[in-house]
C-alpha cells in the first residue's frame, strides 16, 4: 500500500484490478480547505489516460511489475518473438504490445518486457542502440557551416534527423527515450 502523500513518477498501483502508472501528480494546498494530490494515471495495457484527485491520506494497492530482459527473435507478420535468455522460453506479442518500441530494436538484440502477474504488456528498448543508415541524401561538401540536419532512415525503418556528413552504411547511436542522433560509431 501506498498513501496518495507518497506519491512518484513511474509508480504502478492498481485500481480496481486495473493497472495503472503515475504520469503526473501535483500537491495542491488550497488556501481554504484540505490539501489534496492531482494525478494523472496511465492504464497500462489500454494506455488511456485517467485523472483523478485524491486526499494526502488515500492509500492505493501498489502493483508489483516484473521486467526482464529477453532478445527478439524475428517477425512473422502478425506476431513478435521475444526469448528469455534464462530459460530460452519464447512469447509471441503483438503489434500493439510492442508500438513504437521495434523501431529501434532490431532482431538478435535485447528489449526490456514489463510484465503483470505473468502477461507481458508493454516492450521498451535499451536506452542507446546501433543501428545503420539505409537511407539519406548526400552530404555537400561545405555545407556545414550552420549545422544543418538531414532526415536519415535506419536499418529498422525509424527515421530520424542527423548531421550532414552521415552517409549510407554509417552505424549511429541513438537515443531511443528522445528519438536523437548521438553520434556516428
Amino acid at each position: 500500500m501506498i498513501s496518495a502523500g507518497d506519491f512518484k513518477k513511474g509508480i504502478t498501483v492498481e485500481i480496481d484490478n486495473i493497472v495503472y502508472i503515475i504520469v503526473d501528480f501535483q500537491h495542491v494546498k488550497p488556501g481554504k480547505g484540505a490539501a489534496f494530490v492531482r494525478t494523472k494515471l496511465k492504464n497500462i495495457m489500454t494506455g488511456g489516460v485517467l485523472e483523478k484527485t485524491y486526499s494526502p491520506t488515500d492509500r492505493l494497492a501498489r502493483a508489483h511489475v516484473e521486467t526482464k530482459e529477453m532478445q527478439y527473435l524475428y517477425n512473422d507478420g502478425e506476431l513478435y518473438y521475444f526469448m528469455d535468455m534464462e530459460t530460452y522460453e519464447q512469447i509471441p506479442l503483438n503489434r500493439s504490445q510492442v508500438e513504437d518500441a521495434m523501431q529501434y530494436v532490431k532482431e538478435n538484440s535485447n528489449a526490456i518486457i514489463k510484465f503483470f502477474k505473468g502477461s507481458a504488456f508493454s516492450v521498451e528498448p535499451p536506452n542507446f542502440v546501433e543501428l545503420e543508415v539505409t537511407q539519406t541524401e548526400p552530404g555537400f561538401k561545405g555545407d556545414t557551416a550552420t549545422g544543418g540536419t538531414k532526415p536519415a532512415t535506419l536499418e529498422t525503418g525509424a527515421v530520424i534527423q542527423v548531421p550532414l556528413f552521415v552517409n549510407i552504411g554509417d552505424t549511429v547511436r541513438v537515443d531511443t527515450r528522445t528519438g536523437e542522433y548521438m553520434e556516428r560509431v
